[in-house]
């Protein structure tokens, strides 16, 4: 039972932000491309593979940061930072987690299959970009944002250019997000010597932030125009631009709790542009 509390932990089913940021991009996939009618199939195996492959990444994150994690304040108690799971036994787990998701997929269209295989490959390698890519953050985007292509090829057989597009306005909205989650370890990351969105954008971090968020709002109205969305669309989209206000007053003063705080608050962000697009797609 110990072993499985620390797997628990390993996988971070304690903290379930990561998964949900995962999954509120996947929704707005399945809805598009279904016109608010997705496949019960696809939804469920949507929404499992989302928190299959979230844990798969976590592991091979801290597989990655294994010598890096000691010594961050937030990481330090992580299982394989402690020792208390081995790096062989992590492996284990997250080829178990990954070949599970790669089954539940394999129940979908060859299109969708072939998805998953780049879809796999960003997750296994985006824990290394933080060690030679400046905008690692720009990165975790595409691989956080590669459900959306999967859905819409799942749905429709095929990725419309809404679908890419989709995919674009993820990549700025994760930019947002992980910049402030990477403004609480800016300290620890310059000691350590890699790299981040946080450290990248210097002092004007905050600009930044709120020009990425301003870019996925954008690019997410080109998207509901060029789909025939209407106006409860858009009030989602102005519910996530008065979130995207609230996040820059949070992070403003750089104080590293508030900064984790406006990255825990993202989790209604994405809420609230589903919440508008599903209701629009419902009085078709």
């Amino acid at each position: 039972m110990n072993r499985l509390r620390l797997y628990y932990r390993l996988m971070r089913m304690d903290k379930p932000i990561g998964a949900l940021l995962l999954l509120w991009p996947t929704l707005w996939a399945l809805w598009l491309a279904s016109h608010g009618h997705p496949s019960p199939v696809n939804f469920i195996v949507f929404v499992a593979g989302t928190f299959l492959m979230r844990s798969a990444g976590c592991v091979m994150n801290d597989l990655a940061d294994r010598r890096l994690d000691p010594h961050v304040k937030r990481t330090a108690q992580r299982p394989l930072a402690t020792g208390e799971v081995s790096a062989g036994e992590a492996v284990r787990l997250a080829l178990f987690l990954s070949v599970v998701a790669f089954a539940l997929v394999c129940t979908r269209n060859g299109l969708t299959v072939l998805l998953s295989l780049p879809a796999l490959f960003l997750a296994a390698s985006y824990p290394l970009t933080k060690r030679f890519f400046p905008l690692p953050q720009a990165y975790l985007g595409i691989a956080f944002g590669f459900g959306i292509p999967m859905a819409f090829a799942a749905e429709t057989g095929t990725v419309p250019l809404q679908g890419w597009v989709l995919l674009i306005a993820n990549i700025f909205w994760t930019i947002a997000y992980d910049t402030e989650y990477a403004m609480v370890d800016r300290d620890d990351d310059i000691h350590l010597g890699v790299h981040s969105s946080a450290l990248l954008f210097g002092r004007w971090d905050v600009a930044a932030v709120g020009l990425c968020y301003g870019a996925a709002l954008g690019i997410l109205w080109w998207v509901g125009l060029r789909s025939g969305l209407g106006l409860p669309y858009d009030m989602g989209l102005l519910a996530a631009a008065g979130l995207s206000v609230y996040h820059l007053a949070l992070i403003r003063t750089r104080d590293r709790m508030r900064c984790f705080k406006a990255f825990l608050h993202n989790n209604w962000w994405g809420a609230v542009v589903f919440l508008g697009l599903a209701a629009d797609l419902a009085r078709s």
